[in-house]
């Protein structure tokens, strides 16, 4: 299985990518928020990738595809976003349209109605993804805001997970889950580092 492909854009489509690989040239299905990213790529990159099989068992006839993401972050939410009854990867290609880290807000605030401005998303998909992923996708909601090439340093992998932490914290106490954000935004501002989720709260409360 191909995880990981470094190669140069040579064309950026409705819903492909074409990297150069060497001697090759590989197609790469992309949903438009990973596309949108790329337009205005020049030169090597690299992409996370996932693999699945396309076509019919009825005509014998299966083609492997490639799946491409920026990130690992992304490539992990895609995972995640198919495991939802009903949404398999062409759905989940075509329905991320925006930002991993504004479907997975909309999502953890059980937002059903925003999550239906989202293609090929209906009211009843929207309530079935609010269900299954509400509780999984707090880390995904609380990832560095825009749409970013680099990956992920392993100091902001540990980050991220204090931060989800910190969070259900803040919201097992009473806070809002929109006044948790705002807290930890204005926390991760300071540029302070942080080797627990005390230091995180204690930060929170001395600024309070």
């Amino acid at each position: 299985m191909i995880t990981r492909i470094t190669g140069a854009i040579v064309r950026v489509l409705d819903d492909e990518i074409r990297l150069q690989v060497g001697a090759f040239e590989y197609q790469l299905l992309v949903p438009e928020c990973v596309r949108r990213q790329l337009q205005t790529k020049t030169g090597e990159i690299t992409l996370y990738t996932s693999e699945y099989l396309e076509g019919s068992q009825m005509t014998n006839r299966m083609v492997p595809r490639l799946i491409g993401f920026t990130s690992e972050a992304e490539l992990e939410f895609f995972d995640l976003f198919c495991t939802v009854e009903k949404i398999g990867v062409k759905k989940a290609l075509k329905a991320l349209a925006r930002p991993v880290k504004e479907i997975a807000d909309a999502i953890h605030r059980q937002d059903a109605k925003w999550l239906t401005t989202l293609p090929g998303i209906g009211g009843s998909t929207s309530e079935q993804i609010v269900a299954t992923l509400r509780k999984k996708v707090t880390r995904f909601a609380l990832m560095p805001g825009g749409e970013a090439m680099a990956t992920p340093t392993a100091a902001e992998v540990v980050k991220g997970d204090l931060l989800a932490d910190a969070y259900n914290a803040l919201v097992s106490v009473g806070h809002t889950p929109a006044d948790a954000r705002d807290m930890l935004d204005k926390a991760t501002a300071s540029g302070k580092t942080f080797a627990s989720v005390e230091d995180i709260l204690m930060l929170i409360y001395q600024k309070r």
